[in-house]
């Protein structure tokens, strides 16, 4: 998967947005709503990364099952993992990687009380 091709997934998703608060060397992929980061996607170590947010018992599984998948590079080593990009992965196993993060970080809907 190449850069754009991660970056286009992710911008796919609704209510998101590009940004760059590290300088060009990092890409992150906001919400709208909240502002939180479900996608920082960079290079280490001579491969295109992206860290996710992960659920802490998914993202041990994912570590287990994915050579490719690791505790996250500059972030919560519990809630985050670091993919790599460039290795063996499928698509389909990234896609739904971003889609877990996605979620998790999404604005919550707010109920309004009902006035009495």
């Amino acid at each position: 998967m190449t850069i754009d091709e991660i970056i286009e997934y992710c911008l796919s998703y609704p209510a998101c947005f590009e940004d760059h608060p590290f300088g060009a060397e990092w890409t992150v992929i906001r919400h709208k709503g909240n502002k939180k980061s479900f996608a920082l996607i960079f290079h280490h170590n001579d491969h295109l990364c992206v860290n996710l947010k992960c659920e802490p018992s998914r993202a041990d599984f994912l570590r287990s099952v994915f050579q490719e998948v690791t505790p996250a590079y500059h972030m919560n080593k519990e809630h985050w993992n670091t993919v790599i990009l460039d290795g063996d992965l499928q698509d389909d196993d990234i896609h739904e990687m971003v889609k877990h993060s996605y979620e998790l970080t999404k604005p919550k809907i707010r109920l309004r009380k009902a006035k009495q």
